[in-house]
């Protein structure tokens, strides 16, 4: 049975290739830029990854509330680079409030070649990855970003990365919300496979 997937539209680019990888999995994709209107009649939200967390956040405060009641009831999620950084509380980028679906912050990478740009090594966080990496074996992912997150706790670390000695997270997992840091959709075959098993670890008819 198809999944409905809807891509909050917060004025970022790379909507197509993203929209096209999650129909190639098997998704029936909506874009919507109502943040309220974004998490209702679907099986799954994403958001995006390209675009600055002030601007986002502008765009996501109408509706922030209702995001956030939805993704912490259970909705599935998706946030790919910027659009992890809006499951956190707050980005030293620029104003504006994240869904706070994981406390903590954005914060600047800390290095001196920033931004990070290109390929780097995905390390599990435990002995048994989360099905997620497991299912696409994912082992290194394609970046472009400046800043990362910085939980308050480390536990929903699901994978971690490390820049010029700046270890950061990866991805992460709060229920069925997930966020990873890199480009899943920009990371060749395994990275395709990774949203190819989010999509089909949806539950029908939500």
């Amino acid at each position: 049975m198809t999944r409905r997937v809807t891509l909050f539209d917060y004025g970022a680019g790379n909507l197509h290739s993203l929209a096209k990888a999650l129909e190639r999995a098997g998704a029936a994709v909506r874009v919507e830029a109502d943040p309220a209107l974004a998490v209702r009649d679907t099986d799954a939200l994403v958001l995006p990854g390209v675009g600055a967390f002030a601007a986002a956040a502008e765009r996501l405060a109408p509706g922030r509330d209702a995001m956030r009641d939805a993704v912490a009831a259970g909705l599935p999620t998706l946030g790919i680079c910027l659009g992890m950084q809006l499951l956190f509380e707050g980005s030293d980028e620029g104003p504006g409030d994240g869904l706070a679906v994981i406390p903590g912050r954005v914060m600047r990478l800390s290095a001196r070649r920033v931004p990070q740009i290109g390929w780097n090594a995905i390390e599990p966080a435990a002995a048994t990855p989360d099905p997620l990496l497991a299912a696409s074996r994912l082992d290194v992912a394609y970046y472009a970003n400046s800043f990362v997150c910085r939980p308050a706790d480390p536990a929903p670390v699901i994978a971690w990365s490390e820049h010029e000695g700046d270890r950061f997270p990866a991805a992460v997992r709060a229920g069925a919300a997930v966020g990873v840091q890199f480009h899943p959709e920009k990371s060749s075959a395994p990275g395709v496979a990774l949203i190819a098993a989010f999509v089909t670890s949806l539950p029908p008819d939500r």
